[in-house]
């Protein structure tokens, strides 16, 4: 007798998103850092609040003579709305044909399940670097598509100016670490409020490589951690001055065929680290019946019998809005030379 994996418990809607969650991500040097942590939300617009306090000087005044009147802090209120990311694929009785005895039913479930998660793996991985993809937009002040559209621009949607600064490493007397601290005192100042226990910054392989021949680098690099960048592969992490620049390799294909290098040549990113709530995924629900007003989750799964029983369709989509409340601490870096 033929199992139909539709009607079966173990791959409906909420068994197979907790399946597809568990699998494994095969992509991601944000994720690995868990800059973005996921926020489940119920809607699929969120409303983000500003709120400016005011800091002024106060007069000094004589004993028992009434304080300075303290000044309200604007508020702003802004609303984003979450994309919705959908993945469909199938599954076809010619993919399990002949793994299997006919008729013998525990063989179908399992023969039929194994290509569905195979699919599921697959369809995940698609998820990740796409979700990799928005939250190194994210980093870079600038949410774009799959198709080099924008999304979101972050620095005009928080009324600010995009920070940029040129290390200028094909000159051999600039002063990289006075160009690391102006980057370090930048963030500093415009925490409004947060915290941060370090800077870090994704970098091109072309910057990386100017920065640790630059002149003033050099030997720095060479006595890292008692001469580890002689021994071991340093591109995943060098510290000179308050920041640590980590080589950035990621890319992914569009539709088209186009490949997109997530950070351009001779560019990097830097953003500080040990925040709290400065950056965060949020996640909206499903547009599935079984979803409505629940709290969303990374990515789901649903899995639908074909007509006339010739196969399984398998449908994923993920919901995720990577955002950077505090855009003024995103510094771009770039070496012109």
């Amino acid at each position: 007798m033929f199992v139909n994996l539709a009607k079966d418990p173990a791959f409906n809607v909420a068994s197979l998103s907790q399946a597809i969650n568990i699998l494994p991500n095969n992509y991601g040097k944000v994720r690995e850092m868990n800059l973005f942590p996921f926020k489940g939300v119920r809607t699929r617009v969120i409303y983000v609040e500003e709120q400016n306090g005011v800091l002024n000087l106060l007069q000094t005044q004589p004993i028992g003579a009434p304080g300075d009147a303290g000044i309200s802090g604007k508020r702003k209120v802004r609303s984003f709305v979450i994309p919705h990311i959908p993945h469909d694929d199938v599954v076809l009785p010619e993919e399990v044909e002949g793994v299997r005895a006919f008729g013998a039913e525990q063989d179908v479930l399992k023969t039929i399940a194994d290509a569905v998660n195979e699919k599921l793996q697959s369809m995940k991985n698609k998820h990740s670097i796409t979700l990799e993809h928005l939250r190194m937009g994210a980093l870079k002040g600038i949410i774009l598509d799959a198709d080099g559209s924008t999304l979101y621009n972050l620095y005009t949607e928080f009324e600010i100016e995009a920070k940029e600064i040129d290390f200028v490493l094909g000159t051999a007397t600039t002063k990289v670490i006075n160009k690391c601290n102006e980057l370090a005192r930048h963030l500093e100042k415009n925490l409004k409020g947060e915290v941060m226990n370090g800077i870090h910054a994704f970098v091109s392989p072309e910057f990386f490589d100017k920065l640790t021949n630059h002149a003033t680098v050099k030997e720095a690099y060479a006595r890292w951690q008692n001469g580890e960048a002689l021994r071991s592969d340093m591109r995943k992490g060098f510290r000179f001055g308050p920041i640590m620049f980590e080589e950035y390799i990621g890319e992914a294909t569009d539709k088209a065929g186009n490949v997109r290098k997530f950070i351009t040549a001779e560019e990097g990113h830097a953003f500080p680290t040990g925040t709290n709530d400065t950056f965060k995924t949020f996640c909206a629900p499903a547009d599935f019946n079984e979803t409505v007003n629940t709290i969303g989750q990374p990515i789901y799964a649903k899995i639908s019998e074909r007509k006339h029983g010739r196969g399984y369709d398998l449908h994923t989509q993920s919901n995720p809005l990577p955002l950077c409340a505090r855009p003024g601490v995103l510094v771009k870096v770039k070496s012109s030379n």
